[in-house]
């Protein structure tokens, strides 16, 4: 496995003809399973085929467990400088309902051990909206997070995924999941708790204080070029080496043995390959940007769209001019950006900017199709 990542970056970072890396993110799954040793080889061939910046984010996703401070200092020994512990929740009764393998006491010991190790570059997951919870419980359990967690925190409403245990019980009717007022109330209290802490909400999952944001993910929201690499992984690149000047949406094999056989055999495990069309670029930039609090930026926007600017995009929109004077949806000289209440709905908000942007594009330009490869 572990050559097979090496050869998968260096084929991609050959393909992409990147010349430097802010930041390498080791998520998905469980990565802190990995030997850290694999964590230091694929490390070590990205700094071979590009340059690693001196002060690149080298993040690792740990899932709390009972192994110890020596096994994440072997990931600090190889590379890694900040970690992203998926503690969900200290209420034993909601990690049973999650399914989880640890209790609270692992998740605060793990907690504890990576904030040694990495002081002020350590990210807890913490989620909301697990049945049984209520919005007062709910409280008092991000208030026990913050008494031990470090500068950087993400907010996650839990999701029923098909297939799993926990998406029968609520079918079933043997679980019941909080209603979606009780779930608004809860994110909304979340925020003024975390503000009241001293976190700076500047996405809307996640906090920092001391300036502690992630790079990595800032990086996906500024619509920013990434590779993936690894069984499932999805990356935005420019395929350079092909001679192509237009950015791919790219998704990996996601199954591990087929994963391996295709990257022994071609260099690479990648399963599909679309080529995004300007309008494609923008919906992305739209639905990533808008999760920050800052916004997309009139700077940002011509980056992606020299011919047409924001103002002329979605100015004269009617619905557009009504979420602006709901007071949800700001259009001003800085660029365009949800208000504080504004980012609580913007699935409601994304929809109207979205077909606007469509609008426009048929309106005032020439068909301009993605194509897959």
């Amino acid at each position: 496995m572990t050559e097979c990542l090496q050869l998968e970056t260096q084929t991609l970072l050959q393909l992409s003809q990147v010349s430097q890396i802010s930041s390498v993110f080791f998520g998905g799954g469980t990565p802190s399973l990995a030997r850290a040793s694999t964590v230091a080889a694929v490390l070590e061939t990205v700094s071979a085929h590009a340059r690693l910046c001196e002060q690149a984010e080298v993040t690792l996703e740990v899932n709390p467990a009972p192994a110890g401070r020596t096994a994440l200092g072997d990931f600090v020994s190889a590379g890694v400088n900040r970690f992203s512990v998926g503690v969900q929740s200290l209420n034993e009764a909601s990690l049973r309902v999650l399914g989880r393998d640890h209790d609270p006491q692992q998740a605060l010991q793990t907690l504890a051990e990576a904030r040694t190790l990495c002081p002020g570059r350590v990210s807890v997951d913490v989620m909301f909206g697990i049945p049984g919870q209520s919005v007062a419980s709910w409280e008092s359990e991000l208030e026990e997070v913050l008494r031990v967690c470090d500068d950087h925190v993400s907010l996650y409403q839990l999701t029923l995924e098909r297939g799993t245990h926990l998406y029968k019980q609520v079918q079933q009717g043997e679980l019941s999941m909080p209603a979606d007022d009780v779930t608004a109330s809860m994110y909304k209290s979340a925020r003024n708790v975390l503000e009241q802490a001293g976190f700076l909400q500047y996405e809307v999952s996640n906090f920092a204080k001391h300036n502690a944001v992630s790079t990595h993910n800032l990086g996906y929201w500024r619509a920013q070029p990434y590779i993936g690499v690894g069984p499932g992984a999805h990356g935005r690149f420019v395929p350079r080496a092909l001679g192509l000047v237009h950015r791919e949406a790219r998704t990996q094999t996601l199954e591990p043995d087929v994963w391996v056989r295709e990257v022994q055999q071609h260099g690479h495990a990648t399963r599909r390959c679309v080529q995004l069309s300007q309008l494609g670029l923008l919906q992305e930039v739209v639905v990533m940007g808008l999760r920050m609090t800052e916004g997309i930026s009139h700077q940002h926007w011509a980056a992606f769209s020299p011919e047409a600017n924001l103002h002329q995009v979605l100015g004269a929109s009617s619905d557009v001019q009504e979420l602006h004077q709901r007071g949800v949806l700001i259009l001003d000289d800085r660029g365009l950006r949800c208000s504080w209440e504004g980012l609580a709905l913007l699935d409601c908000i994304l929809p109207v900017l979205l077909l606007e942007l469509d609008t426009f594009f048929h309106t005032h330009r020439p068909a301009d199709g993605q194509t897959e490869r």
